[in-house]
């Protein structure tokens, strides 16, 4: 699976780079046709908390795409509950092709 981060309007620090490409390549375990994964990193108002912004959004086979979009303190936090978002939506999908 290829994985592609982007960060907006801020270089993200290797640290956290590498953090996302582990986390995002563990969504391999729970479906083998992942295509690619992309993640965006936002701020949304620098000055207030809560403030990071993480998108996930998978390429998959027949539907195309699966996509979450969470809001934290920090990255690395935003980033763990797409993941699980994502975990979520894969279960669903994989449901789906088991019940067709």
């Amino acid at each position: 699976m290829e994985i592609k981060i982007n960060s907006v309007h801020f270089a993200a620090d290797q640290k956290l780079v590498d953090f996302i490409n582990k986390k995002v390549s563990k969504l391999d375990t729970f479906f083998d046709g992942i295509i690619n994964a992309e993640v965006t990193l936002k701020v949304d108002k620098p000055e207030s908390s809560n403030n990071k912004i993480s998108e996930l959004k998978l390429s998959i086979p027949s539907n195309g795409y699966l996509f979450a979009k969470k809001q934290a303190d920090s990255f690395e936090e935003a980033t763990d509950l797409a993941i699980d978002a994502i975990k979520k939506q894969l279960d669903k999908f994989k449901d789906k092709l088991k019940s067709k």
